[in-house]
């Protein structure tokens, strides 16, 4: 594990659509190759909705909150998560890897989940992912699936919002 970077976390707005769009393909593309295993069906399919014009459509609906990760003036994270608990997103660009941008950015869309008074925050996890949602207090609440080709998990993180294992 190399060093924490130093990395702000905000609220993403629509002028960071194309730069939250290229943190998406990118971490699908080269960070996820266990899930999708170069197969280039699967990867377009995943990529599919990774456009800048669905991006705004997410940072800009009621329903979701959505943070960028910023080093220096770059975007290099984006997360959302949707005020039912849902964690829908949260890609980090490969360069940032076991940085603690992925980290940071979990925690801030947890403390929104505390604001929001949510007890209880859930996701479906690649292969890729999964281990680094162990490592932060989520568990495993159901059988691994698979969709679209790739297994994944569905897991949950109850009461413990905002504390890492």
């Amino acid at each position: 594990m190399t060093g924490m970077l130093d990395v702000v976390i905000r609220e993403a707005v629509e002028a960071d659509a194309e730069a939250a769009c290229r943190v998406l393909r990118r971490s699908i593309t080269e960070c996820c190759i266990a899930d999708h295993c170069n197969d280039q069906e699967l990867l377009n399919a995943w990529l599919r909705n990774k456009t800048p014009e669905n991006v705004i459509a997410w940072i800009t609906h009621d329903n979701n909150i959505t943070r960028v990760a910023v080093t220096g003036n770059r975007i290099v994270g984006f997360a959302m998560l949707q005020k039912s608990g849902y964690l829908a997103l949260n890609y980090i660009l490969p360069e940032v890897l076991f940085q603690g941008v992925g980290r940071a950015l979990l925690q801030a869309l947890e403390s929104a989940a505390v604001e929001l008074r949510l007890h209880e925050l859930t996701l479906e996890s690649t292969r890729t992912a999964h281990d680094f949602y162990l490592r932060n207090g989520f568990e495993v609440s159901g059988a691994s699936e698979t969709g679209s080709g790739m297994e994944s998990w569905l897991m949950r993180k109850g009461r413990d919002l905002n504390t890492a294992g």
